[in-house]
């Protein structure tokens, strides 16, 4: 009796065993969160921004009781933060923000009442903003944009009444819009995006109560689509997900956070050359959505949202390379 009562206890904790290793909780996970300077603002979510250098710029949002107009520096290097010029516009939540060259761009989202299609300049060296050319696709909040040296592109959204997929390329120097043909994929609002070299990536989001699979490629140079593996190619992939964030990091591209039956903290790396995924060690913070991210190819963060009614206002930088420490 008592050998097999020993044996009935092994196989219990090896059972155990499995069930604990297999946890993306588990400390030998790579990648690692360390929490940053605590944003110097009013908590928010929904906020728009963009990444110039070493600096994180960020701005208007939803507290849970205003719209903002609020605009903020985060100096990467040195962590700190500074408030400059406010957001001259409407005050609004779920606008776009995209940088092009040495200038910071902002525009769109929705003022509590109404969509909006105005579209904004930052010049950071002058700390000032100047108004340009209406966006051309319309009225809409929870766009996706991204960027070149040259041209800035935007694109899907929600109108006030319909789930859009048209995508429109900027181009600063004439301070015009043109629509850009060949977008497969299907409308969505609250999808997310990331650059690498001379590719844009983008995918999530939802549509009619379904959240979006199809993941796509965008040549930044010829202007064309393909489509990449779908995000639920694989049984163990967990990428599906909509008002997420989406980095760039030492060659590899990051979805993080977010909703999918729940606000998220986990974490997803994108590899390019094979396309595929692989799920790193998930934020070191309150689950959240409508975060903002800010990343220049070296560095990586994920701040703000909201859980629930609750709004956020801390910062986290992520090391995708390096092991999971939880004392750190």
């Amino acid at each position: 009796m008592k050998k097999m009562y020993y044996v009935k206890v092994c196989v219990i904790l090896a059972a155990l065993t499995l069930v604990v290793g297999c946890s993306s909780d588990d400390s030998t996970d790579r990648g690692n969160w360390q929490e940053r300077s605590i944003f110097d603002g009013v908590p928010r979510s929904n906020v728009a921004g963009f990444t110039i250098g070493t600096k994180g710029y960020m701005g208007t949002g939803y507290d849970g009781d205003d719209y903002r107009t609020d605009f903020w520096e985060y100096d990467m290097e040195l962590d700190f933060w500074v408030q400059k010029a406010d957001f001259p516009g409407t005050p609004r939540s779920a606008a776009i923000g995209l940088a092009i060259g040495s200038k910071g761009y902002l525009g769109t989202g929705y003022d509590g009442d109404f969509e909006l299609s105005d579209f904004w300049e930052y010049d950071p060296n002058g700390n000032m903003w100047v108004q340009k050319a209406d966006f051309a696709g319309g009225l809409r909040r929870e766009a996706v944009s991204f960027a070149s040296e040259q041209y800035g592109w935007v694109g899907t959204g929600y109108d006030g009444d319909n789930d859009l997929k048209d995508f429109w390329r900027y181009d600063p120097a004439s301070d015009s819009w043109t629509e850009v043909i060949g977008f497969g994929g299907d409308k969505r609002r609250g999808a997310t995006s990331f650059v690498i070299g001379n590719k844009a990536y983008m995918g999530t989001g939802e549509s009619n109560g379904t959240y979006k699979v199809d993941f796509w490629e965008f040549d930044l140079n010829t202007e064309t689509w393909t489509r990449k593996l779908d995000l639920d190619e694989e049984d163990d992939y967990n990428v599906t997900r909509a008002n997420a964030v989406g980095l760039s990091i030492g060659g590899y591209g990051y979805v993080a956070t977010g909703n999918i039956s729940g606000p998220q903290t986990s974490i997803w790396e994108y590899n390019p050359t094979s396309d595929t995924w692989e799920e790193i060690s998930g934020l070191e913070g309150a689950t959240r959505e409508d975060a903002i991210g800010f990343s220049n190819g070296n560095k990586g963060y994920v701040l703000l949202g909201r859980t629930g009614n609750l709004y956020l206002d801390d910062i986290h930088e992520v090391f995708p390379f390096e092991d999971y420490d939880e004392d750190d």
